[in-house]
């Protein structure tokens, strides 16, 4: 039995903990707001800690396109390594460390130290009590009134619940539960080409057509140990299912080509390069590089798999009922487990010994999930609800192909910020292979953070107004962060002026008080310097 619901207020409510949850808390505190923060999870971070999923992020991440907080975020990391790990002197010395040299990221690390760094981040303000973090907490209702969210129900693991209010309301979920909690008008899946006339939107409205999801987990490597894992349940369905698209069994070594759709063959321990978006699997995304340390201080490199043979395609996590979420999400973990057994008993070896890497580690400890089931302690979710905003970011705005002969993305008057990275999007549940093409170094415009009808709430990550085609380059980790602390400095200024976030879009001298707000106190980068904004993102 639940107990009776207490209330707590602050100016802002920010639901959802992930990295634009954390950055919206961190910009509203700034500015001298009170903030009260939720998170489903025992950790903050959501991509990059609790999904176990190190950094994708901008060709030129360490001189320009992102924030200055998401800076002092990455020096930090660095700075952590090299405070409390043993490091060789040429590692510590190097000022572009990656700790763990993976291939995918200039910052891959593990999740522990991204949590260190964000906690430390919020630890003032949890000490003043400006700011309360509610941990292990997910929304259950929302109050409306008129075109306004009033408050907002919580519960936690024990099923004590909590109502929740604040002048301005920020969704910061990973699914954007809010969106449909408080019947705020937004979009699943995938649009038509009859709506948006983007070039690569099927030709119509597809809801139940989202990107897959992933169950990340760590592992290590001990060769002439056996760690292998009791067989998974569902472990025969997946060593035999093949979509119709891909060019083997999903437990395989081979996948589709994101662009080219062509047949990949990329094994555990082949090439170990290091040159970006090369090497194998192993150092695809490793996150602790036993090289930075004298021989014997880190027996083993540390990887967290996030890999094609584990994009989870039975079927969306959104969109349906909790019965048949649950049971996608139990699929998803037995996707995720199935392919370390297989790895571990019946993967083609690289050196020709037969099959199988038993040495191989679940490495659950990393991850903070020893004691259950090793994984990831969430799934790593790449689309959400999205709402339907003011202002609609679409493919004929930043994709390359899409623009014609225009060079450069769309320039924004009312832009908060920058990103740049593919269109990336993984395969669907609806039986979709890859949809990976180029786009231009684009911005972020204030219109897609408002809602077309409600007047207090934002998205602070991954639903704000973009489509099921945009959200592939607006979906990344210094893009979300980047996204919520805007969201987060717009409730703020909101609350010293006396105004709405619509009135800021549209009223110039408001919008110019706040872009100046975000570009000299706060330290947005608000458009791309005119070398690299004509440079579109390249291929792999």
């Amino acid at each position: 039995m639940t107990r009776q619901a207490h209330m707590q207020r602050a100016d802002v409510l920010i639901i959802g903990g992930g990295l634009g949850g954390v950055a919206a808390a961190l910009s509203c505190l700034r500015l001298g707001c009170t903030v009260l923060l939720t998170e489903e999870t025992d950790w903050i971070g959501g991509q990059l800690t609790a999904q176990a999923v190190p950094p994708d992020e901008s060709l030129w991440i360490e001189e320009s396109g992102c924030t200055a907080t998401y800076r002092t975020f990455r020096d930090s990391v660095r700075a952590y390594y090299r405070q409390y790990y043993p490091l060789l002197p040429a590692s510590r010395a190097d000022p572009f460390l990656n700790p763990g040299a993976g291939t995918v990221s200039r910052l891959c690390h593990e999740p522990r130290v991204a949590l260190a760094v964000l906690e430390g981040m919020l630890a003032p303000y949890l000490s003043s009590g400006q700011l309360r973090l509610l941990l292990n907490t997910r929304p259950t209702s929302v109050a409306c009134q008129g075109d306004r969210i009033e408050g907002v129900t919580v519960e936690d693991m024990e099923g004590r619940r909590l109502d929740l209010s604040a002048p301005f309301v920020l969704d910061a979920t990973e699914t954007g539960e809010l969106l449909e909690l408080g019947h705020v008008e937004h979009v699943i899946g995938a649009e038509g080409q009859d709506e948006t006339g983007e070039l690569h939107a099927l030709s119509r409205a597809e809801p139940l057509n989202q990107q897959a999801v992933s169950w990340c987990f760590a592992v290590d490597h001990h060769e002439g140990q056996d760690f292998t894992i009791e067989k998974p349940a569902q472990y025969e369905f997946w060593r035999n299912y093949r979509p119709e698209f891909w060019p083997a069994p999903q437990l395989s070594w081979s996948y589709t080509h994101p662009i080219t759709h062509a047949p990949v063959v990329r094994d555990l321990f082949s090439n170990p390069t290091e040159t970006p978006h090369g090497g194998d699997l192993w150092h695809y995304r490793r996150i602790l590089a036993s090289r930075h340390f004298a021989p014997g201080v880190q027996p083993s490199d540390i990887v967290s798999v996030n890999w094609p043979q584990i994009d989870y395609l039975l079927g969306p996590i959104v969109g349906v009922s909790p019965e048949e979420r649950a049971r996608h999400l139990t699929g998803a973990q037995q996707l995720s487990l199935s392919m370390l057994y297989w790895m571990q008993t019946e993967a083609p070896r690289h050196d020709g010994r037969g099959a199988g890497y038993p040495g191989l580690r679940l490495r659950g400890d990393v991850t903070g999930t020893q004691a259950s089931h090793g994984l990831a302690k969430s799934v790593y979710v790449r689309e959400a609800r999205r709402i339907r905003a003011e202002f609609t970011v679409t493919e004929q705005k930043v994709g390359v192909e899409a623009r014609g002969t225009l060079t450069g993305a769309e320039e924004f008057t009312d832009s908060v910020g920058v990103g740049q990275y593919r269109i990336d999007l993984h395969p669907s549940t609806a039986g979709r292979n890859y949809v990976d093409v180029a786009s231009w170094p684009f911005q972020i415009p204030l219109g897609a953070l408002i809602p077309q009808r409600v007047e207090n709430l934002l998205p602070a990550g991954k639903s704000l107004g973009v489509t099921h085609i945009t959200n592939g380059c607006y979906r990344l980790h210094p893009v979300e962060w980047n996204i919520g602390e805007a969201a987060g400095a717009l409730a703020a200024f909101c609350i010293l002026n006396g105004s709405q976030p619509r009135q800021v879009r549209n009223t110039p001298v408001l919008l110019a008080d706040f872009q100046r707000l975000l570009s000299d106190t706060l330290g947005f980068q608000l458009a791309w310097p005119e070398s690299l904004r004509t440079v579109p993102s390249p291929g792999f």
